[in-house]
């Protein structure tokens, strides 16, 4: 199988949707180099909890919820491009908001309730653009991309969320170095988060000129425009009009598949819901979000710190690579299992060092296989399931619930955190680990092998499911 037979025009397009997936990881990393200058600006200087504290890092999540709840609303109504430019407008606003939060109504330097409320405001607002991005994004890759080369197209889209938080590491390093802690405490933190508004710019600007999805357009009844889009991709109009065909009769309405939520029967929406929350109760955002202060704690100090999570966001960049050359190629649940088995090794091993409190390199070490077994795995390969195994006529719907149980577990895992490290740092980590194992498990029994088949030949698993059940219904009435 080789790339180079498939058209530019694909390839440009996926690049153009992974930009949705930087701007995602930008915004949920930039976090990571500003938390501790908003803890001293606003919930110390106020006498906050570390509860909110944990709160105010995490409240872009709640955005992250609304943006994966509503996302199969705009994806079903305005298109996936439209919902993704509507997404950049909201990173864009968010960028410059959360940067300079006193802009109107607050003066700078005099921290406030009311500025706190403000500042989460704006970052919900991003977290708005990022669950409408994380549950589009990679919906838009896998209905454009070939059945063949899909999974590795689809990976681009982690690959480039790992790559937007190795470039705002760098970013925020770049900021931080050299500088004071005042500096950065009073102005480096607005930088930080003001410097999203130029990705969030360039990915607004180039989906204009990205087309909408097949599947899309024939959803709405413009069969022309989608066989034209097909040619593109295939580059042979009979093999275009071949999968014009399949998808119009997967669209077609039957009592089989009405269009209804539950059409294909419940385990398909159980098995989307599972995949997202394993991928975050494994705890993969904890030491995203708080990469700096993991290493501080280890004894690096903050230039340090930050210096180290930009070497961890090149193993992460590294490790994503690999996916991306194996997904094809081994498929997806062995990927998931080896990264399930790596996770619970690094969770357990910083847990077992936790509980002897001993701190240091081999902390790092567990980290990092910790880490890099899951961007080899559950980073890319999660949203490559969750492109592919929801039917035609329920993507849309199917996708918002998936994303929004993920950014749901995701908030829960994230704010928790604080508190779960003042009670017990080895409890904490030992639970992350639990939930690797329980992972593993979930992927051995429940998950089916998508590999080389296309989007439409995957319906007949959940149709064949949906028949096999309502037949065992009859024999027990």
């Amino acid at each position: 199988m080789k790339t180079k037979n498939y058209s530019f025009y694909i390839i440009a397009i996926t690049l153009i949707a992974t930009l949705g997936g930087l701007l995602f990881g930008y915004d949920t990393a930039v976090i990571s180099g500003a938390e501790r200058s908003l803890q001293i600006y606003l919930t110390d200087s106020l006498g906050l909890s570390s509860f909110v504290h944990g709160l105010t890092v995490s409240s872009a999540l709640i955005g992250c919820i609304i943006g994966g709840f509503i996302s199969g609303y705009f994806s079903n109504n305005f298109g996936r491009r439209n919902s993704l430019i509507i997404a950049a407008v909201l990173f864009f606003i968010s960028a410059l908001g959360s940067g300079f939060p006193e802009f109107l109504f607050f003066t700078a330097g005099e921290p406030s309730i009311e500025l706190l409320i403000v500042f989460n405001i704006y970052r919900i607002i991003g977290g708005i653009g990022v669950g409408l991005a994380s549950a589009i994004a990679p919906v838009y890759i896998g209905e454009m991309a070939p059945a063949e080369i899909r999974g590795r197209l689809v990976s681009w889209y982690q690959f480039a969320v790992i790559l937007g938080m190795l470039v705002v590491y760098f970013v925020n390093w770049g900021i931080a170095n050299g500088q004071t802690a005042e500096w950065i405490n009073d102005t480096g933190w607005r930088y930080m988060f003001a410097s999203e508004a130029i990705p969030a710019l360039i990915f607004g600007v180039l989906l204009f000129f990205a087309p909408e999805t097949p599947r899309y357009l024939v959803s709405k009844n413009n069969d022309q425009k989608a066989l034209a889009v097909l040619t593109k991709v295939n580059g042979s109009v009979t093999k275009s009009k071949e999968v014009l065909s399949e998808i119009k009769q997967t669209l077609s309405t039957s009592s089989s598949s009405s269009g209804k939520l539950l059409s294909y029967g419940k385990i398909v929406i159980i098995v989307g819901i599972l995949l997202s929350v394993f991928q975050q109760f494994v705890g993969i955002n904890v030491a995203l979000y708080y990469a700096p202060r993991i290493f501080e704690s280890m004894g690096a100090g903050q230039d340090a710190s930050m210096l180290q999570t930009v070497v961890m966001g090149i193993i992460n960049v590294v490790f994503t690579i690999i996916a991306i050359a194996t997904v094809d190629k081994w498929g997806r649940k062995p990927l998931l299992m080896v990264g399930s088995i790596g996770m619970a090794i690094g969770m357990f091993g910083v847990a077992g060092l936790a509980y002897f409190d001993i701190i240091g390199v081999s902390t790092l070490v567990f980290i990092i296989i910790y880490t890099a077994s899951f961007m080899m795995s559950w980073g890319p390969i999660c949203w490559v399931l969750l492109s592919e195994i929801f039917p035609n006529k329920i993507r849309g719907q199917a996708m918002a619930i998936a994303v929004a149980a993920q950014w749901a577990a995701n908030f829960f895992i994230s704010s928790t955190y604080p508190p779960m490290m003042e009670f017990s740092g080895a409890m904490t980590y030992g639970f992350y680990g639990v939930m690797s194992v329980l992972s593993m498990v979930f992927v051995w029994k429940m998950i089916p092998e998508t590999k080389g088949k296309t989007l439409e030949q995957l319906e007949s698993i959940w149709s064949a499911d949906k028949s096999h059940t309502s037949t065992q219904s009859k024999k027990i009435g």
